[in-house]
């Protein structure tokens, strides 16, 4: 097996420095033997999974997107999100997992905690994306044509009296939302209730779906929302991994 674990060196090697690299430099790099490293390569090239850059340097081969392919057809983000809580403990409070559509969000995966909050979540349930935390989530991850796009105009629609009413507002919710890893909605979906949320990353580098955690903030004790934030942004980052996300992604 060693000869396996070193093309799978080789390979993931390749895939990180996402430029061409001599056998010299590879050997180097993983601080193999040359002889070693050309015989993997060979190898690799025969089989598609290499191919050789025009000055003869190695880099990665059309055959891995028939694995990359097979990987994402065997991977459902809702499914993955189902067993996260089979495998552990139920979760505290109620967990959502959401996708965009359009200017709006999906519920797709609801997981209860053992807190009862009042409110009913189901599957099917659609909220306006600019409001609600997996939305915002979701929305500061996307390329600024998409985002204008969705977009409605000045004054923004709310549900309450919170929420940004304007995109300048909402573009500021965002920019927060890239920079601390969450997003928040105080009271902008419903009085009385305030959600955090993460996104999550597919192996393309999308955010393809959200994490949220809904909380009554007439019984928020103290550090809940600290001990909560943790929660979904710990939830989001191992859903990243089992979709294929890089880990400075993930």
């Amino acid at each position: 097996m060693p000869a396996v674990v070193r093309a799978l060196a080789v390979l993931d090697l390749l895939a990180r420095e996402r430029q061409a690299l001599s056998m010299a430099r590879v050997a180097s790099q993983l601080a193999l033997p040359k002889s070693s490293v050309h015989g993997l390569c060979n190898t690799l090239l025969s089989s598609g999974y290499l191919r050789r850059a025009s000055d003869g340097a190695m880099q990665i081969g059309p055959a891995v997107m028939a694995l990359a392919e097979a990987f994402v057809a065997s991977t459902s983000v809702a499914g993955e999100f189902d067993r996260l809580w089979q495998e552990g403990h139920a979760p505290e409070e109620t967990l959502i997992l959401s996708v965009l559509n359009g200017s709006e969000v999906i519920y797709v995966a609801v997981r209860h905690g053992s807190r009862p909050l009042g409110l009913a979540f189901h599957v099917g349930m659609r909220l306006p994306a600019h409001l609600s935390a997996t939305g915002k989530s979701l929305l500061a991850h996307l390329p600024e044509a998409r985002l204008r796009a969705l977009l409605p105009a000045d004054p923004l629609p709310r549900l309450t009296a919170q929420g940004a009413s304007t995109a300048a507002e909402l573009r500021a919710e965002l920019a927060a939302c890239r920079t601390q890893g969450y997003s928040v909605d105080d009271e902008g979906i419903r009085e009385g209730v305030v959600a955090l949320a993460a996104p999550i990353f597919d192996a393309t580098g999308q955010a393809v779906a959200a994490v949220g955690v809904c909380l009554n903030k007439a019984v928020l004790g103290a550090g809940q929302m600290d001990r909560q934030k943790q929660v979904v942004q710990e939830a989001a980052r191992t859903l990243s991994r089992r979709l294929g996300a890089r880990p400075a992604e993930a």
